[in-house]
């Protein structure tokens, strides 16, 4: 998917369609998590499905939970919920760096015409 180091730096509109597509999986990954910690809270916690997205995105934007949990099981689910939305926060960080870290590295790596190795 990435230029290798000896191969020229990506196009305007190739790294453009590049950028969208990091941003498109980012966001998929976020609508992904948001619908398993709704359907989470709706199950274990017996909040209404409102309330249920409201918990989980706040606990996926780490602003916290709004809801009070009462039973051991919805408070489990929470547990588990926020420790995946980490990981979710930090691979949604890598997927949109990795094609602006990854252009900024390979312009260091070009060629200078104007040197000639030997």
């Amino acid at each position: 998917m990435l230029e290798k180091k000896h191969q020229p730096l990506a196009s305007r509109g190739r790294f453009s369609r590049r950028l969208l597509a990091s941003f498109g999986a980012a966001i998929g990954l976020i609508l992904g998590t948001l619908g398993i910690g709704t359907a989470g809270y709706h199950f274990f916690a017996d909040f209404t499905w409102v309330d249920s997205l409201l918990n989980a995105a706040m606990i996926l934007t780490g602003m916290g939970p709004v809801g009070v949990l009462v039973t051991t099981r919805a408070k489990l689910f929470a547990v588990v919920y926020a420790l995946f939305c980490g990981c979710v926060f930090l691979t949604m960080i890598v997927t949109v760096l990795t094609p602006m870290v990854h252009r900024l590295l390979h312009l260091f790596h070009l060629e200078d015409p104007d040197s000639k190795r030997h």
